[in-house]
């Protein structure tokens, strides 16, 4: 038997054993294009469901950082390859979609928790500070990896500490002093898998968080799109290179009709892209690369994709 395919059989052998040992909750070849929000998407070697902390710290030891791993949120803001993922996309699942008061003003919730569902529950508990979270798509452990924020407000504003697990299924505390937040990113390692987080709000009366928040949706609602196949904001904003907002850029320099397949840009926010009934990955790829093309020979500014490509 040559290399390859002893390769080939031990890899064989190593897939069966994890198949035979996470049977309930773990496939492979596992399609992922209607797991976002663009319906964008092949099939990933290995797919796991997480129902519980001691089951995933099982399954990262048992993995032992032989796979590059993706953790799988809403599926908001995601752009994923046609080709075959080579590696494992995670899913956390039930206990990990638990939220609770630990005071009267700080809110733990899990990082599968959407942060709508998080924005509702601060809000039937008089909790202000979390309004502008009815407004973000994704769940909390995306919302803290990318530094989430609308309207002026974003995850740093109100987090108090991060619970995560390592590669090595090592479980640690991060308070939020010590993450250094940026604009769109926590700098935190794409090693680290989030588990849970502590929010700190403030008493404030319902009628006004409820009226905040439907102020803050109906904003949302008429600047951009919704209930059709796209993923959020495409670039960020160039901060400290410009005034403009990367919408601004993208209608000055770019011709807003141009496709590639059914890959579009919106008709309703032009850092919105669309995919129209059946883009392919590379054709939402072609886009973004045009896109940010047309605005580096405009403007000399090379934008940053918001969305997380993965490939």
């Amino acid at each position: 038997m040559d290399e390859r395919n002893t390769k080939i059989f031990v890899m064989s052998d190593y897939l069966e054993e994890l198949s035979s040992e996470f049977s309930e909750n773990l496939k492979l070849n596992y399609d992922l294009k209607k797991m976002n929000w663009f319906n964008i998407g092949g099939k990933t070697k290995i797919y796991y469901k997480a129902k519980n902390l001691k089951e995933l710290v099982k399954f990262l030891k048992k993995i032992n950082n032989k796979e590059k791993i993706f953790i799988l949120g809403g599926g908001s803001n995601t752009l994923i390859t046609d080709n075959n993922y080579d590696g494992v996309v995670i899913k956390l699942l039930n206990n990990f979609n638990n939220i609770s008061l630990l005071t009267e003003e700080i809110i733990i919730a899990g990082s599968a928790v959407s942060d709508k569902s998080l924005s509702e529950f601060a809000i039937n508990n008089g909790l202000g500070g979390f309004e502008f979270l009815s407004c973000i798509p994704g769940t909390v452990g995306g919302g803290i990896k990318m530094n989430a924020g609308c309207f002026g407000k974003e995850f740093k504003d109100i987090l108090i500490s991060i619970q995560a697990v390592d590669k090595s299924g090592k479980v640690l505390t991060i308070p939020a002093k010590e993450i250094n937040f940026k604009y769109r990113d926590s700098g935190l390692s794409d090693d680290l898998i989030f588990l849970s987080a502590s929010f700190k709000g403030y008493k404030k009366d319902k009628a006004l968080i409820k009226s905040e928040v439907q102020k803050l949706v109906k904003k949302k609602e008429q600047v951009q799109p919704t209930r059709i196949k796209t993923s959020g904001s495409t670039f960020k904003n160039p901060i400290n290179q410009t005034d403009k907002k990367v919408w601004q850029l993208i209608k000055e320099a770019v011709p807003l009709e141009k496709t590639f397949g059914d890959a579009s840009i919106s008709d309703k926010h032009c850092n919105f892209f669309v995919n129209k009934g059946n883009a392919k990955f590379q054709d939402m790829i072609d886009l973004i690369k045009f896109v940010s093309d047309c605005v580096f020979k405009k403007t000399g500014i090379k934008l940053e994709t918001e969305i997380k490509i993965v490939e």
